[in-house]
């Protein structure tokens, strides 16, 4: 036993003991043993050679390698092994120096990286799994209980049991030599780029799914390690099993309301909010955001950012399409957290998926496959000032309005583009997403207003090229507008809204969602 995560290592020393196993330990693990009252022999007792270097040199040793090693049903093996005195080890607990939480510490040295690369323990965890015919490894904490509860049942780890334990090894090691080799590779290419030469992403699988995007796609759904990602947290508290479409919209429906400090509630449909409203009164954003768009709302994902009570989960499942009087189906709520009342008012509609994760911030990186290889890039996090907008009209906007303009601003940042989002009183009211071209998606957004849209404000996603996008926004009745700025004719945008009392600011920032 060799571990630097403690957890639950007396208690398994304690019942390996009782079942008269003879332990081997270093160290600490070593003192931490005895204070619990074990008896643990030294391995510098065992070897004959003291532990050196400060701890760098303790298992690597032929008594310890050669015990763990040795095949058990070959005859010149175990001959060798009488020879030099040295034993069988049949069981390995180790787990390794905390890399990647020392690297993720703000302004780490780079000596104190280094000195937490682990040499002996994935030493011992490799040599252990390459001989798990013979030798059991454990790598994780979690894996204790049933171990022992094996052993106590059948005296001994049966040979699918070891083999999956050595997966699990091996898996361990591999997630620990790519951090390194990511880390080292970046202070290396420091100066050359922001981006390492090789990235190694290591990924755990959360959870197989029935199918993909389609029932003939076989799909899977993993975390990617050593990230702040929600879901290797996420409590499903009710309904039926995820599905690839659902976690995809769901994931785009946290990052919605992730993106607001403010009460906010987020509807989804095809990863593009079609609902989305801010409110101190999160039943005011719901019932706002729901009539943004109620058609696209039916069969979609609600998201809130903050606790969900009996109450609001009383206004989600009684809210019914203001003119057919259909009532709304959902595939998934999500939050932060719920009342219990909620949860079991939730729970009454089977196929609702009533889901708590911890709210997050933007990923540092974001991945996209492509064929054959992948794009990385940092995640669109840049924290924005908006009194740092320049106003390109003679008429700045009001205060309503510009808070209008802030709000659209960050929806139309969440939409596929070309996105333009028409949004009044901090409410989205229409969207047009992934069009080819941006005047359709303004006909589409100031079409989904429809009469709200007199006194709303515009958002762009990007630059807009021409003064149609604009002109299709006044026709409706827009008179506040926001966008990147930077187009050759910006000039005309700017006159044709100057023209009309029309008010458009310019963030000098583009917002392209693919």
């Amino acid at each position: 036993m060799s571990v630097s995560d403690k957890t639950g290592a007396a208690d398994l020393a304690r019942a390996l003991s009782e079942m008269d196993v003879h332990i081997l330990s270093t160290g600490g693990t070593a003192t931490l043993l005895r204070g619990a009252g074990v008896d643990v022999q030294d391995v510098s007792d065992y070897t004959g050679f003291p532990e050196m270097m400060d701890g760098r040199v303790k298992t690597l040793h032929p008594k310890i390698h050669g015990g763990i090693l040795a095949l058990r049903d070959d005859a010149s093996h175990v001959e060798q092994a009488e020879a030099n005195g040295v034993g069988f080890i049949d069981l390995v607990v180790s787990n390794l120096y905390p890399f990647r939480e020392t690297i993720a510490k703000p302004d780490v040295a780079y000596v104190d990286a280094v000195e937490n690369i682990d040499i002996g323990g994935p030493t011992l965890i490799r040599a252990s799994a390459k001989n798990h015919a013979h030798v059991a490894i454990l790598t994780d904490p979690s894996q204790y209980d049933e171990t022992i509860a094996e052993l106590r049942q059948s005296g001994s780890l049966s040979d699918d049991t070891r083999q999956k334990l050595a997966v699990a090894a091996f898996e361990h090691t591999a997630a620990y030599d790519a951090a390194i080799a990511a880390y080292l590779s970046a202070q290396v290419d420091e100066a050359e780029s922001d981006f390492a030469p090789t990235v190694f992403v290591p990924m755990k699988r959360l959870q197989g799914l029935r199918y993909g995007e389609n029932p003939h796609q076989n799909a899977a759904f993993y975390e990617v390690e050593g990230t702040n990602s929600p879901w290797g947290r996420m409590e499903q508290l009710a309904g039926e099993e995820l599905s690839y479409n659902n976690i995809l919209d769901a994931d785009g429906a946290w990052s919605s309301v992730c993106e607001f400090e403010e009460s906010t509630c987020a509807i989804i449909k095809h990863t593009n909010p079609c609902g989305l409203a801010v409110d101190d009164d999160l039943k005011v954003a719901f019932r706002r955001a729901f009539l943004g768009d109620p058609i696209s709302a039916f069969g979609g994902i609600v998201a809130f950012n903050r606790p969900v009570t009996d109450e609001l989960a009383r206004a989600v499942r009684t809210t019914k399409h203001p003119t057919s009087g259909a009532r709304l189906p959902l595939h998934i709520i999500m939050a932060p957290d719920y009342e219990p009342a909620a949860v079991e008012r939730l729970s009454k509609s089977r196929s609702l998926r009533v889901l708590k994760l911890p709210l997050t911030e933007a990923p540092a990186a974001r991945y996209r496959s492509v064929e054959g290889g992948m794009l990385v890039q940092d995640a669109d996090a840049l924290v924005e000032d908006a009194d740092a907008w320049t106003c390109a009209t003679a008429r700045t906007p009001t205060d309503d309005e510009f808070a209008d303009l802030q709000f659209a601003w960050k929806c139309a940042k969440l939409i596929k583009s070309n996105a333009i989002v028409v949004a009044k009183n901090r409410t989205m009211l229409g969207m047009g997403a992934g069009q080819p071209n941006r005047v359709n998606s303004a006909r589409l957004a100031v079409a989904q207003a429809g009469a709200a849209a007199e006194g709303a404000a515009l958002a762009s996603d990007a630059l807009v090229p021409f003064l149609d996008t604009i002109a299709v926004g006044l026709a409706a009745g827009v008179r506040a507008f926001v966008q990147p700025g930077g187009a050759v004719r910006d000039d005309e945008s700017t006159a044709t809204a100057d023209g009309a009392g029309a008010t458009m600011l310019h963030t000098g920032v583009r917002h392209f969602r693919h």
